[in-house]
C-alpha cells in the first residue's frame, strides 16, 4: 500500500492508494497516529486513488475522528467512489465525518 501525504493550508492530506482494508489499514493507522503525535489537528483523507474500503478502514477513520474531536481539530473525507460512499452511508459514518466531492471543499471545511 502506498500512502501519499501532503500539507495544504495547515491541513494534512492523506491519500490511500488502491485499498484501505485489513492488509493496509495498520500502515494507514500508524501514519495517521504519527501525524496526530506530531501535533497535527486538521486532516483530510482523499480517496481519489482508493478503489475499496473495508470495515478495517472504517475503524481507522473512526479512531482518527475521535482523537481529532478530543483535540478540537478538524477531519473530513473526500473523493470517495460509489462503493466507499455506500460503506460510509450504511455504517452511519456520514453522521460523524463529512464527505466532500472535492479536495478543495474538504480542505476549506477543515481549515475553518
Amino acid at each position: 500500500m502506498g500512502l501519499l501525504v501532503a500539507k495544504k493550508s495547515e491541513v494534512v492530506i492523506v491519500m490511500p492508494d488502491e485499498q484501505l482494508d485489513t492488509n493496509t489499514s495498520p500502515e494507514a493507522e500508524k501514519m495517521l497516529m504519527a501525524q496526530l503525535d506530531a501535533g497535527e489537528s486538521r486532516i483530510v483523507i482523499d480517496f481519489s486513488k482508493t478503489d475499496y474500503m473495508s470495515s478495517a478502514g472504517l475503524r481507522v477513520i473512526l479512531k482518527t475522528a475521535s482523537l481529532l474531536q478530543e483535540k478540537g481539530g478538524g477531519f473530513a473525507l473526500c473523493n470517495g467512489n460509489e462503493q466507499i460512499v455506500e460503506v460510509l452511508e450504511i455504517s452511519g459514518f456520514l453522521e460523524i465525518v463529512k464527505h466532500f466531492s472535492s479536495m478543495k471543499e474538504a480542505v476549506n471545511a477543515v481549515a475553518d
